[in-house]
């Protein structure tokens, strides 16, 4: 793990050269370290994929002091436990209706749609990054076999909830956007919620599994068509 300086008053911590379950893990129980530690000077935690970035207040206490107790708190993390993190089911209509790229990606991998959405489903997520808009949760890894690229033209319009695959990463759009993520499915669960407490169902750290619902359960839930 290296600390590097990050600006006046943050540092940022590297974990890793790429995410991983064990990365992940490490990150979230350093996080829980920091916040017993320095819970008097801090301002902000910011977790990525294999990085944290560390915001402290300069009024009371001074850099040299934050990098040694980061040091104290980054100790021991070797054999965490890769199973820490909530556990967060989300439930997913797939179907030709509202995934329009399930026939690709199995075309790709030379499998039926019906073992896309198997697969998909076989698999806990880990939450290793929550960006690009508010609520969207980046997660990892997929399988192989239904791992695609990214679509050369994005669609300008891709609708909330929508479950994609980019690479060998998931995830679910919080609200309409543009994207170029490959669509196979639809997810009821309102992703981010500013009037809720949290906004998001998941954090960083979190573990995720999808669950094929029925239509008429997406629709039951709240979701849209």
């Amino acid at each position: 793990m290296k600390i590097e300086i990050a600006g006046q008053n943050a540092f940022i911590v590297y974990f890793g050269e790429q995410a991983s379950a064990t990365v992940s893990a490490q990150i979230q129980a350093a996080v829980t370290n920091i916040v017993d530690s320095m819970a008097d000077c801090l301002i902000d935690l910011v977790p990525s994929y294999a990085s944290l970035l560390v915001i402290f207040d300069l009024d009371r206490s001074e850099p040299f002091a934050v990098r040694r107790k980061l040091r104290d708190a980054l100790a021991n993390l070797d054999g965490v436990d890769t199973s820490t993190g909530e556990l967060v089911t989300l439930p997913v209509y797939y179907s030709l209706e509202s995934g329009p790229d399930l026939e690709i990606i199995a075309e790709r991998g030379n499998i039926s749609v019906e073992d896309v959405i198997d697969i998909h489903q076989q698999q806990e997520y880990r939450v290793y990054a929550i960006g690009f808009a508010p609520g969207f949760a980046y997660l990892g890894e997929v399988d192989e076999r239904i791992a695609a690229p990214r679509l050369a033209t994005p669609r300008q319009k891709v609708p909330r909830g929508a479950v994609a695959i980019a690479d060998r990463q998931t995830a679910v759009y919080p609200a309409v956007s543009p994207g170029g993520w490959n669509l196979i499915g639809l997810c009821p669960t309102r992703m981010f919620d500013p009037n809720r407490n949290p906004g998001m169902p998941v954090k960083v750290g979190d573990r995720i599994r999808f669950n094929a619902i029925t239509r008429e359960q997406f629709l039951a839930q709240g979701g849209e068509l």
